[in-house]
């Protein structure tokens, strides 16, 4: 590729970035002030009241057990619901199609997108974990295992919810997703207990959820704590975002949902 070339895509995922990223701070009250407030309530109701009769929980007070948790859920949900919101409204506003006829390459803007769901699943999730050593001492044991793994499960669920926005055909398309599918996958996904509390069978179930690796490879870069092995968290993990991506592509370049 040409330097010239190079150049004109690095402005054209630059720009897609800056304005994803001014969308996420110019409308702060709803974009990082209701996790906030979401997860201020759990730690309160789950780690506070609950968390007192529950005792310890892996060595850990279960507030501290249920933290790392808590952070990764609200990543999750945030990196995902700003992919799905801002791509669905380009589409809707029908502005999505400058860009699909511009010489940006489809994987730039697929990028470029993802990269501001990663920032916003980064932000809230920072501002979880200030939250959350209000009501419980936090160490990260791991300081590169916890990094990767937030940036990329930010990375798949920013695909993720791409995917949606495309395949979306009205407003509350973007929801069905996160309510019938995120949310209790999210919710089984040993946030809030650990699958050796299960019987055998329901914990091989539970093996089958994705969302199991991603939290249990965080909780082990904070707490040094995890149920299942890390490596086949960063192998499951890295799975989904080459398949995703790569779908995700496929989607853009045949107009799927996109053209009318």
């Amino acid at each position: 590729m040409r330097p010239g070339r190079l150049r004109e895509n690095y402005i054209g995922f630059q720009t897609i970035v800056i304005k994803e990223v001014g969308r996420v701070l110019r409308i702060w009250i709803q974009t990082l002030v209701p996790p906030a407030i979401t997860m201020t309530l759990y730690f309160i109701i789950f780690g506070s009241l609950i968390g007192s009769r529950v005792g310890q929980l892996g060595g850990f007070s279960y507030m501290a057990y249920i933290a790392p948790g808590l952070i990764m859920m609200s990543v999750i949900t945030s990196s995902y619901t700003n992919v799905v919101s801002s791509f669905f409204g380009a589409k809707f506003g029908r502005h999505i199609e400058e860009l699909l006829v511009s010489p940006l390459p489809n994987y730039m803007i697929v990028l470029g997108y993802v990269a501001g769901g990663v920032v916003r699943g980064l932000l809230v999730g920072i501002l979880v974990t200030v939250i959350a050593l209000f009501f419980t001492r936090l160490h990260m044991v791991h300081p590169f295992v916890t990094l990767s793994v937030v940036i990329l499960t930010a990375v798949v669920f920013s695909l993720g919810g791409l995917i949606n926005a495309v395949f979306a055909k009205k407003f509350d398309d973007v929801t069905i997703i996160p309510t019938f599918v995120l949310t209790p996958l999210t919710y089984l996904g040993g946030v809030f207990y650990s699958i050796n509390m299960l019987p055998v069978v329901w914990q091989h179930i539970a093996r089958a959820n994705p969302i199991l690796y991603m939290v249990n490879a965080f909780r082990y870069g904070i707490l040094g704590v995890s149920d299942i092995g890390i490596g086949t968290a960063y192998v499951i993990i890295l799975f989904f975002i080459i398949g995703l991506f790569s779908f995700s592509l496929y989607l853009l370049h045949n107009g799927v949902g996109l053209r009318s």
